[in-house]
Order: C-alpha cells, then sequence, then structure tokens
C-alpha cells in the first residue's frame, strides 16, 4: 500500500485502520497510553523476545546449565541469529556476525580494512557519533598513523584524497540524514579507500542494501529499531569473499579455528566467526533472536514506506509551528527520527514526558522524534504534535521541575 500522511486526526484513524503493517504492533508489550517516540535509542520489547529470555534463563541456564552449550546450542546462536539478521541489511547469512559492542566492532572492522586500503590514514567526520571519533582517533594514535577529523560532508571528499579508511554513518543520528551508500562506494572503490560503515540508526528502518551497494566492510547496533533490549550486541558485516583476506586485531579463543583444542597459538576461524572475541552473551542474544522474530513475515519495503510517512507527518506539522527543523524534508534522504531545535528543547522533552509522550533530547537544543514502523500509529504520531503545539503554545514547559537533567538524557 502507499503511505500518506494524514491531514486531520479522523484521517489519521482511518489510515491506522486500513495500514497492512498494523499487526506487527500486537508483536511488543507496550504499555497502554504510552507514545514512545524513541525506538530509534531503545526499542521496546516484543513478547518474543521476553519468552526467549524467560527460556534462556529458566530453563537452559538454570535447568540445564553447561550443558546447554550443546543442548540449546548456545554455541551456534551469534552465527544463527546473524543470520536471521542478514536479509535486513541485504547480505548473506555467511557474512553477518552478532558480537561485541558497535565500539569494539569498528575497532576491529577499521583496523582490518587498513591492509585493504591503499593507504593508512583514519577518516571520520566530527558530526559523527561520538565514539566513532573517539575509537578511531584512539586507533590511530595506537597504530602511528594519519587522523583526520573532517567537516561535515567531506569525510568522501577526504577518502578521495588518502585512499584511506572512512568510519561512515549511513544515518545521521542528530539529522537523520541518510547518505547514499552506492554513490560513497563508487568513491572508494576510485580512490582505493574503505568505508567502514556505522548502521546503528539505519537498520530496520531504512533499506540497507549491502551487496548491492558493493559495501565491504559494516557493524550496527541492534537495541533500537532491531528492539534487541538495553545492552543488546552489535553486528558486524564483512563481505564473503574477504572474510579469508582480514584479521581482526583483537583475537580471541572464541575467534580460533579451534577454541577447544586449547592451542597456545591463535588460527582464525576461515569464516567470519573470527571476528568474534570471548564467550557470547548468551541472555542477550537469546532476547535478540526472539526480537527480530518480529521482522519476519514483513515486508521491508513498507516498513520504510511507513516511517517515511510519519517523518513527513512530523516534518509538515513542525513547520506550522515554526520550529527549526534539522532533518531533510525529503523523505527519501531522511532516515527514521525527525530532529528539530528550541532553545529549551529538554525542558519541552520533560514536558512531553509528562503527558506519557516519550521523546528524547541531545544536547545543547535537540529534540529527536524516532518513528518506528512496526508499533508507532499515525495516532500516535498526530497527538504527539497536538500536545506539542499545546505545550509550545502554553509554555507549559517554563517549570523549575523540567530544567533538572538526570544522569541519562
Amino acid at each position: 500500500m502507499a503511505y500518506h500522511p494524514p491531514n486531520s486526526r479522523d484521517e489519521a484513524v482511518a489510515t491506522d485502520r486500513h495500514d497492512i503493517l498494523a499487526h506487527a504492533r500486537e508483536a511488543f508489550d507496550m504499555e497502554g497510553g504510552l507514545v514512545y517516540l524513541v525506538g530509534h535509542s531503545l526499542g521496546p520489547a516484543t513478547h518474543n523476545a521476553l519468552d526467549a529470555l524467560h527460556q534462556a534463563a529458566h530453563y537452559d541456564w538454570r535447568r540445564g546449565l553447561v550443558r546447554s552449550w550443546n543442548t540449546a546450542d548456545w554455541f551456534t546462536l551469534a552465527k544463527r541469529t546473524g543470520g536471521q539478521l542478514a536479509r535486513l541489511v541485504g547480505a548473506k547469512p555467511a557474512e553477518i556476525m552478532i558480537a561485541d559492542s558497535v565500539s569494539a566492532n569498528l575497532y576491529k572492522l577499521a583496523s582490518a580494512a587498513g591492509s585493504l586500503a591503499a593507504s593508512s590514514d583514519l577518516i571520520v567526520e566530527e558530526d559523527e557519533f561520538p565514539t566513532d571519533q573517539y575509537v578511531i582517533e584512539a586507533l590511530a594514535g595506537m597504530s602511528g598513523v594519519t587522523f583526520h577529523r573532517a567537516a561535515p560532508g567531506e569525510g568522501l571528499g577526504k577518502l578521495a584524497e588518502t585512499g584511506g579508511v572512512l568510519v561512515h554513518s549511513l544515518i545521521n543520528y542528530r539529522t537523520g540524514a541518510l547518505r547514499d551508500m552506492a554513490a560513497a562506494e563508487k568513491i572508494a572503490a576510485d580512490c582505493g579507500g574503505v568505508i567502514v560503515w556505522d548502521l546503528s540508526h539505519a537498520t530496520g528502518v531504512v533499506d540497507v542494501s549491502l551487496s548491492k551497494a558493493g559495501a565491504r566492510l559494516a557493524a550496527g547496533c541492534t537495541y533500537k529499531y532491531l528492539n534487541g533490549g538495553p545492552g543488546a550486541p552489535s553486528f558486524l558485516y564483512v563481505r564473503k569473499d574477504l572474510t579469508g583476506k582480514l584479521e581482526s586485531p583483537l583475537p580471541g579463543w572464541m575467534g580460533h579455528a579451534r577454541p577447544f583444542a586449547f592451542e597456545a597459538t591463535y588460527t582464525p576461524a576461515e569464516d567470519i566467526t573470527r571476528f568474534a572475541n570471548g564467550t557470547p552473551p548468551i541472555l542477550s542474544l537469546a532476547a535478540l533472536s526472539g526480537a527480530l522474530e518480529a521482522f519476519e513475515a514483513l515486508d521491508i519495503s513498507l516498513v520504510v514506506a511507513k516511517a517515511q510517512a510519519l517523518g513527513d507527518l512530523v516534518t509538515r506539522r513542525a513547520g506550522e509551528l515554526g520550529l527549526d527543523i534539522r532533518s531533510p524534508l525529503d523523505a527519501s534522504k531522511r532516515g527514521g527520527h525527525v530532529s528539530f531545535a528550541h532553545p529549551n528543547a529538554h525542558e519541552i522533552v520533560r514536558a512531553l514526558a509528562a503527558r506519557n509522550i516519550l521523546a528524547d533530547f541531545r544536547a545543547p537544543d535537540t529534540i529527536r522524534f524516532g518513528l518506528s514502523p512496526l508499533f508507532l500509529r499515525f495516532i500516535d504520531v498526530w497527538d504527539a504534535m497536538d500536545a506539542l503545539a499545546d505545550i509550545l503554545e502554553t509554555k507549559s514547559w517554563d517549570k523549575d521541575e523540567y530544567r533538572k537533567r538526570a544522569a541519562v538524557t
């Protein structure tokens, strides 16, 4: 079906009534009356994720104990879960591994990419997510190679100039701007450079086609639109023909070709398992595996189309309110969240929360509305924008209690 942003509350109700993805909401165990606009930060729990976690904790661990490495097949869970995720990023199951955090995986991949690139230079843009910048600058310092912190939008130019390694987010975490992966990979191929993609804000809400775009390396998190749960492990992607050519800078026993031979010297596994390190987090993997079941019967093109229409609804109404919209207005160039700025952004987010509408704040002045299409309805977003309009008109955000900042914002 074609999605169009509604022009009234009644239209929003009607759009939801005919939404072909309406059934996807049933997969989630959510509080009634809550409008959750933070799925781009932490996705809500699905029934299957909670059931899988219960099975892993109360039966496989509690009763099976160490036997469950074999009887519950814990040993292959990371690879099997990677296989579930592969379709969502346009990759082959053998090209995806679930392991560690995004920070660790970016470090591993950027280090390994040096053997493929024309130069050893490491590049990151100054508006990338902070962990990307920290990791790459530290890697450059430890490796003794040249580090470039490029201005926003100039990373590809620096890549073309140096033929080095660029860590590049497919979607900007602040603005939601979506990059052209295929065009970027063409630049990398022409200059002999390598791009390590950060898919953290993209997977599960935009069309990610790693193989089709010619991507070689990528990492991303699973607790945002994939709903894997707080601290869910990251995933990494290595194009299959490159796996045997790359070495992880963090060899661990689970990446060994024969981990239970307990050999003194390291022999990397022949497949993507070579990028594993220590013992996998079984409980988190179980929850993630259960969460990914919510996507199994879904057409990702419909997921993308609904996310775009929800975003168009937000940008249109935010424009009517005179807000400073920081996200692309063209839905084809935008990911799953819409950002706008206001001098009192923190207080406004707190005022929304008081009405059971959860959005998020990013310092110094940004409000982000995450539009996760599996569980959000058009009426949810319409009502959230009505509430925002009322908060701005009445200045009900102007309270001392809303100025106090928690440790996590």
